[in-house]
């Protein structure tokens, strides 16, 4: 049993996308108060140590969860700055005039899941661009180095950065679904009248682990798990119900999208019930859903499948899924 429990955990990594090494160029650089020495040099993006607190369409200020300090990103992963935040938005103006409104109209946020990286979003951005007069703004975080409410933190910021958009939307898979509804408790203070941001219209879950991970639970003592999943897969192991306190269930129209065989067993003998091989279909339920739907596909292949892209941009056309 330990070898078939570790062989699919291998199995689980594997078909997962492995978190990329931290990029050559990007070893933690001094965060001094000049931005001298700025030169331009090309990036990986960023991958699992670094995290968007700004993103506009061409531009992307991100923040090493390791030295805190911040870089200023262009379209092609080039970095043009680096300091801490005020350094790289001021060079930012200086390279984007602000005369022109940098994101406007409607905006769809797309989140990855753990230990992957935008890259896995960037097909149903596309899509989605392709199919709705929207602007996507496809969001890197730290998934496996920092705490949900770390990636909760750092959404506000991106959401706080878009001052000219007028309605925002939601695209999430597995954890950041939990992000997103980390975002939104945060937000509410009824006591003091606050609420999250209004322009908040509709999210599309995909594959989220709304109950917890049995996955995560049963590993949660496994050393490989924990160094590879890190803060934020403990946090869905042997520390959920803490997490779950800090979690609320979206207020605007939000439907889900589950992976499974539709059949009382599904892919993954160690877990209970239909599951996509990583989140079972009961774990993405949450009450108040406009719309629920369950396909045929893997976990790490949920954005990717044509009937969920259908479904997206009908939820976000209609609030409804494509039928």
């Amino acid at each position: 049993m330990r070898s078939l429990t570790l062989g699919l955990l291998c199995l689980t990594l594997t078909m997962s996308a492995t978190a990329a090494a931290q990029d050559p160029t990007q070893l933690p650089e001094d965060g001094s108060t000049q931005l001298n020495m700025n030169l331009t040099q090309s990036t990986l993006g960023g991958k699992q140590f670094w995290t968007d607190q700004l993103i506009y369409p061409e531009w992307r200020i991100q923040k090493n969860v390791l030295t805190s300090h911040c870089r200023l990103l262009d379209a092609k992963n080039k970095r043009q700055a680096w300091g801490n935040f005020d350094q790289c938005y001021q060079r930012l103006n200086e390279l984007a005039p602000t005369d022109q409104p940098r994101t406007k109209g409607r905006v769809v946020i797309a989140l990855h899941g753990l230990i992957r990286s935008r890259s896995s979003m960037a097909g149903m951005c596309a899509y989605l661009e392709e199919k709705l007069d929207c602007t996507t703004i496809n969001m890197s975080y730290a998934s496996t180095r920092e705490s949900v409410a770390d990636h909760a933190a750092a959404l506000k910021s991106v959401i706080d950065h878009l001052p000219d958009a007028r309605e925002i939307d939601f695209i999430a898979h597995s954890l950041g679904n939990i992000v997103i509804r980390h975002y939104l408790a945060d937000a509410t203070d009824e006591a003091q009248g606050h609420r999250p941001d209004p322009r908040i219209r509709r999210i599309v879950m995909l594959g989220p682990p709304n109950n917890g991970s049995q996955f995560a639970q049963r590993f949660r003592d496994n050393l490989i798990f924990r160094g590879i999943f890190g803060k934020s897969g403990q946090q869905l192991a042997e520390e959920w119900n803490t997490l779950d306190e800090h979690l609320v269930i979206p207020a605007c129209e939000f439907a889900i999208i589950a992976g499974g065989k539709q059949t009382d067993s599904g892919r993954n003998p160690l877990l209970t019930g239909d599951d996509d091989f990583v989140v079972t279909v009961d774990e993405t339920r949450l009450p108040g859903s406009q719309d629920f739907e369950v396909v045929p596909t893997l976990h790490s292949f949920l954005m990717d499948d044509p009937q969920v892209r259908q479904h997206a941009v009908s939820f976000f056309k209609t609030g409804k899924f494509d039928r």
